[in-house]
């Protein structure tokens, strides 16, 4: 599938590329990591990267903004997105082709060619694996291309912390730090947080609440977000804050947003994914999310959790 990537990427002359709403370090760095490889590899190509900008992640890429027209004649591709209706920009299905490289279980099969690898840490992962294999037939890799996959592996993976980490993952973190960026000022902007976005995170680890059989629940409301001067995106870099807590197996996060609350489930080893499936969501085994439109679900969403924690 590499090999058949790589020949339709060579036969277009304006490749559009593509992630998920609510984008990750992932999400950005396998975009923009793929488009440095091609304007690095391929500098006669027109190369767009598109979505709505994430303002927390400015410091990994700024996207394009193109008009409707460019996609006439394009290759579409779509980095670490599992279903079509989380793809950021509705105009992907515009292009002449698409192609679907993603990580996470392949729930919905779109595209005219897919690369779905559920044992990579990362999509980022898959975009180094693709130079690697593509470096005889012309791909080459950048410094900012190495920047920004780099931070996508180190952010999927939480610091090299998750199981998703793998032998292979070091290997091609250590390749990547060879090239020329500076790896204190990239972890600085990815982990530093704003003051009141510190103070909300000690709320978190003062009043998240203890369920049975090892399950945990913090509910942030649209209230108590104002009170802190806080946006959801910014809430929802709280969501690993539980993970060093004695005695929690799986928590899930409870954030009000203006149309919906965003549900995000973490876990040291219950299988959590089939749970956000239930509420409009998906995701990995041991991170997911998911969206219900009522309080009322809440306390349905946290017994499913108590439930794979008893089980587990």
């Amino acid at each position: 599938m590499k090999q058949k990537i790589l020949d339709e990427i060579k036969k277009f002359e304006t490749i559009i590329i593509h992630r998920h709403v609510r984008p990750d370090p992932d999400a950005y760095g396998s975009q923009g990591g793929l488009a440095e490889i091609l304007k690095a590899s391929f500098p006669e190509k027109n190369i767009y990267t598109v979505g709505r900008e994430e303002e927390t992640l400015h410091f990994m890429r700024r996207l394009d903004s193109i008009p409707d027209d460019t996609y006439n004649g394009a290759l579409v591709i779509v980095c670490d997105t599992a279903n079509a209706e989380r793809i950021c920009d509705g105009r992907y299905n515009q292009g002449d082709k698409l192609i679907k490289i993603d990580h996470h279980p392949n729930m919905d099969p779109y595209g005219d060619m897919m690369w779905v690898d559920t044992d990579a840490s990362s999509t980022s992962e898959m975009i180094y694996e693709l130079y690697l294999f593509g470096k005889k037939q012309g791909l080459k890799m950048s410094d900012e291309a190495a920047r920004l996959l780099f931070a996508g592996i180190v952010g999927d993976t939480g610091r090299f912390l998750y199981p998703s980490t793998t032998e292979k993952t070091f290997a091609y973190a250590g390749e990547l730090i060879h090239y020329n960026f500076s790896r204190p000022e990239l972890f600085n902007k990815m982990y530093e947080l704003k003051t009141n976005i510190i103070k909300l995170k000690g709320y978190v680890l003062q009043n998240f609440e203890m369920k049975n059989y090892g399950a945990a629940v913090m509910v942030l409301k649209k209230e108590l977000l104002e009170e802190f001067d806080a946006v959801p995106s910014e809430a929802s870099l709280l969501v690993s804050a539980l993970g060093d807590v004695q005695g929690i197996k799986a928590w899930v996060f409870f954030i009000e947003e203006s149309d919906q609350i965003r549900v995000r489930f973490r876990s040291k080893g219950p299988i959590i994914n089939e749970i956000a499936r239930r509420y409009n969501g998906g995701g990995h085994p041991l991170a997911a999310g998911a969206s219900i439109y009522s309080w009322a679900d809440l306390e349905s969403v946290v017994r499913d959790l108590e439930q794979v924690c008893k089980e587990h």
